[in-house]
């Protein structure tokens, strides 16, 4: 099995589950998050003070596939949140040890 971990735009997240239920991949877990990478934020003005803003809104969705579908996940992810502009992601995939169903108690390895 393979952890698949995406850092999209907020706006770009129903494309996105969209684009995997398409393709069958259902279980995910997406988080709110803030960060910053190349983008870097930006500066802007509030009552005459310049503030700068540097943690940008983003998710960080979690997709737990079989070692199959790993490349049909990321690619899936790259296709369906892609903008072409700065600050559009990044993706990471691990390997998962072992996974336990809770309901069943069934195991993976």
């Amino acid at each position: 099995m393979k952890l698949i971990i995406a850092y999209i735009r907020p706006e770009q997240l129903t494309a996105v589950k969209q684009a995997l239920y398409a393709k069958g991949i259902y279980s995910m877990s997406v988080t709110n998050i803030l960060g910053s990478g190349r983008q870097k934020g930006f500066t802007e003005t509030y009552r005459g003070v310049v503030i700068e803003v540097n943690l940008l809104k983003k998710l960080r969705l979690e997709v737990g596939v079989p070692a199959d579908k790993a490349d049909i996940a990321m690619d899936t992810i790259v296709e369906s949140a892609r903008t072409g502009k700065e600050g559009d992601g990044m993706i990471f995939a691990l390997d998962i040890a072992k996974s336990v169903r809770i309901r069943t108690g069934e195991s993976s390895l």
